[in-house]
């Protein structure tokens, strides 16, 4: 027994597990420095017990997994640092808050960004949306001076929710296509999934760990507390407008959901294939967020008292703040690539594949430990669907709340594996624990509240 267990997979998991815990929690070692260690130590583990793994891939995996990590988001969190900061500075961030309060109340506020984060992540990834939304959960919290932890919770959870619930966002789309689910029906599904499991986490534990948990605001992305509470008291001649205020967003949106829709129709409406190539470009996350940046720096060129020489000094800072972000959230997916690369997923499928329980439940299960295991959410759906898929034959309700119970299974407990939990830290500016008691928890919530409307729902109404 001892022997299996130290050439299982299972042994990297916990070795790594230690590992992290001890450099990040217990050593306090700055987040990239320590993620960095745990990834060539997991490299090592693999290397003694992993076939065809050598000394050798233990350094070159982690160097590979995180260039490609940066190549996925380093353009992206760049860019999203000039956002925030010029949306911050420039004061378009408050006008955008004072525009939600105006319509729904200031005690509304929370609904505003968790509705926003909800929509805006079904066509726009969930990275992209938080980057976008973070300076409004900052702003709201200047100008109210309380309810930080809600306003992080109600974005986090908005956007979490319908990436893995709701295509065309990449997951459910890949997890539908390979269970052979029809899409508009996964769609509608999904949707009747998200919202219960988006409001349990965003709105419900949001308010319940709002009343025990004081976050304060804190320098991040470049742009200090006394600058943003100096920027919550502005008054409204000295703030741009709300249409130049919203620019930068609406854009990155727009445009990223251009392409997303083009992809979509243009088999349906050929006319459309031939701007795809355009749109494949100015619709890539990169370019799209590019162009935002520019639009909210030269909003922030021109509502500042700033010369050119001193708005580039202040853009540089930003570009500074956001690579440390790029290079932390970078590595924490390096460290899940590696405890990937031990054959973990494979592992723990293949061990749960014949548990004598339902397959709705066995798929969530299969998706729950695998994301918990190596990281990934998008990962562990693909993983749990290729092992469901030969199965589907046997379900006695529609394929589609397969396709939801993968998603639900897949968002489970984000933590130190995850480049999110990173992301939402950094960005956030919280410590560990505040993102753990927030962001972790709340993709929890998600995946339990999913699943249990999966099978109320499809007890209901089966639709086989």
């Amino acid at each position: 027994m001892v022997a299996e267990f130290a050439h299982s997979p299972l042994l990297t998991f916990v070795v790594g597990l230690v590992v992290v815990v001890l450099l990040l929690v217990v050593w306090d070692l700055p987040a990239f420095v320590g993620l960095t260690i745990a990834a060539f130590t997991v490299g090592l583990v693999n290397a003694a017990f992993v076939p065809d793994f050598s000394l050798a891939d233990a350094a070159t995996q982690t160097a590979t997994a995180f260039g490609n990590g940066m190549a996925g988001i380093g353009i992206p969190i760049l860019m999203a640092a000039v956002i925030g900061k010029a949306m911050l500075e420039a004061g378009s961030a408050q006008r955008i808050v004072r525009g939600f309060q105006s319509v729904l109340g200031e005690d509304n506020s929370d609904v505003a960004l968790w509705g926003s984060s909800t929509v805006l992540a079904i066509p726009v990834f969930f990275d992209s949306v938080f980057y976008l939304l973070a300076p409004l959960a900052r702003s709201m919290r200047a100008r109210r001076g309380k309810d930080y932890a809600l306003y992080i919770v109600a974005v986090g959870a908005g956007g979490a929710t319908a990436h893995v619930f709701i295509p065309p966002t990449p997951g459910p789309l890949a997890v539908a296509s390979e269970i052979g689910v029809n899409l508009g029906m996964t769609i509608a599904v999904g949707v009747a999934v998200a919202l219960p499991a988006a409001t349990m986490a965003g709105l419900v534990y949001g308010r319940w760990i709002n009343n025990r948990l004081d976050i304060p605001l804190r320098d991040a992305m470049g742009t200090s507390t006394e600058e943003l509470m100096e920027r919550a008291n502005r008054s409204a001649e000295n703030i741009p407008g709300v249409f130049e205020s919203a620019l930068p967003i609406l854009l990155a949106v727009v445009l990223v959901s251009s392409f997303t829709i083009v992809d979509t129709l243009q088999s349906t409406y050929p006319v459309l294939q031939s701007i795809r190539p355009i749109v494949a470009f100015i619709g890539d996350k990169n370019v799209a967020l590019t162009i935002a940046a520019i639009a909210a720096a030269l909003t922030y060129l021109r509502w500042s008292e700033l010369t050119r020489s001193q708005w580039e000094d202040e853009l540089t800072e930003a570009l500074k703040s956001g690579g440390n972000i790029a290079a932390i959230t970078a590595m924490g997916g390096a460290f899940g690539a590696l405890l990937a690369a031990s054959g973990i997923g494979s592992y723990i499928a293949g061990s749960l594949e014949g548990v004598g329980i339902g397959l709705i439940v066995t798929a969530w299960l299969i998706a729950a430990i695998v994301r918990i295991a190596q990281g990934s959410a998008t990962a562990a759906m693909l993983t749990t669907a290729g092992i469901m898929a030969p199965l589907t034959g046997q379900l006695t309700v529609h394929p589609a709340y397969l396709v939801m119970a993968i998603g639900a299974g897949g968002n489970i407990c984000s933590w130190y594996n995850d480049s999110g939990f990173w992301l939402v830290k950094e960005i956030g500016g919280l410590t560990q624990a505040e993102t753990l008691k927030t962001w972790t928890v709340l993709t929890t919530i998600i995946s339990i509240t999913g699943i249990v409307a999966v099978l109320v729902y499809s007890t209901v109404l089966p639709l086989a």
